[in-house]
């Protein structure tokens, strides 16, 4: 008689411990066996969080700041290449087609590539849609399908379902898949639709900052003043008067520069310190596509790797086929990564 009175009031308090929820995806009441801040629903497979708070839409005037702040890198951005490009156009040039007019045609069709690149590139990185969510129906049962919702959360600013590996982007106003940042240079997110231009204009960033950096080297090498040494400073044993000698010397040299030379000066110390920010960014970027991340996915959530490490995730990226892994990694290798591929990732 006891153990059946000690059933009943076990019963009797699950019974009374149970909390009822409903599930935003399909709008079924769902029985927990007790009260879960987080729950997937066992139809469509949405998560519902019931401790999360409903956020309010940001204000007109945030909104508004954070899209001039936008507006005015992404001038910043195209009025610098364009100063660049012409600025080397004015300042090099001359002096390369002074050695010879072979030289002169050929660095005009380099840098008219280049250039090319750099702005399509960039355009399509900012002017592209980042990756919006693909429409889903939710909300009523009977439209909503089995596993249709399958990892979805609720979208508290866009009062919408949020697919996984989706971000809602405040500057944006929307969630972006595959979302890795907000950048204000290009004035969008880097997202599943844009990510591969981004990549390709940092790539060809580095490229023509280097072509810069060596041509603005080379052409003042052909056209700065020369130096005048003192003999008294040079006869000295001492070393750092030697040094000192060295900077008056290029000091004194630098203020006998035309317009072209300085601009020249600019345009080195300007390339070189544009592609070391650039190249840094780059390799970030480049070891997230490794690592099968991004870079908000790596900030949220540490020590979580989406699906595969490995060199076919930058090959899959940059639209490559397996075949050519096989010529980088070896016969061996690329077999096993086919393989790998084949089963898990695709």
């Amino acid at each position: 008689m006891e153990e059946e009175a000690i059933e009943e009031r076990q019963c009797g308090t699950s019974i009374s411990e149970d909390h009822e929820a409903m599930c935003w995806g399909c709008g079924l009441r769902l029985l927990l066996a007790g009260y879960s801040p987080i729950f997937k629903c066992g139809w469509c497979g949405a998560i519902t969080q019931q401790n999360e708070s409903s956020r309010k839409p940001d204000s007109v005037c945030f909104s508004h700041w954070r899209n001039v702040r936008d507006r005015f890198f992404v001038t910043i951005v195209l009025l610098f290449m364009l100063f660049v490009i012409g600025g080397g156009v004015w300042a090099v040039y001359p002096v390369i087609f002074s050695v010879s007019y072979f030289c002169g045609v050929f660095h005009c069709i380099v840098t008219a590539i280049l250039s090319l690149i750099t702005i399509s590139s960039f355009c399509l990185a900012a002017f592209t849609s980042a990756g919006m969510p693909p429409r889903t129906l939710w909300g009523s049962y009977p439209i909503v399908e089995k596993n249709g919702l399958e990892n979805y959360t609720f979208c508290a600013y866009c009062e919408k379902p949020k697919p996984p590996r989706a971000h809602h982007c405040r500057s944006c106003r929307s969630c972006i898949m595959d979302m890795d940042h907000h950048c204000p240079f290009i004035g969008n997110c880097v997202g599943a639709a844009n990510h591969r231009f981004f990549v390709a204009f940092l790539i060809s960033i580095v490229i023509s900052c280097s072509y810069v950096v060596l041509m603005a080297i080379y052409s003042g090498f052909h056209i700065w003043p020369p130096l005048q040494l003192e003999r008294s400073g040079l006869n000295t044993v001492s070393s750092i008067r030697i040094l000192k000698n060295i900077v008056a010397a290029f000091a004194s040299s630098a203020l006998l520069l035309s317009a072209r030379g300085l601009i020249l000066i600019y345009l080195a110390f300007a390339g070189l310190s544009v592609e070391i920010g650039i190249s840094v960014l780059l390799w970030q970027q480049l070891s997230f596509i490794y690592e099968g991340n991004t870079y908000i996915n790596q900030i949220s959530s540490t020590n979580v790797i989406h699906g595969e490490r490995g060199w076919q995730n930058v090959l899959r990226f940059f639209g490559c086929q397996y075949s050519y892994l096989r010529g980088l990694l070896g016969r061996a290798n690329g077999g096993k990564l086919q393989d790998n591929s084949s089963s898990k990732l695709l």
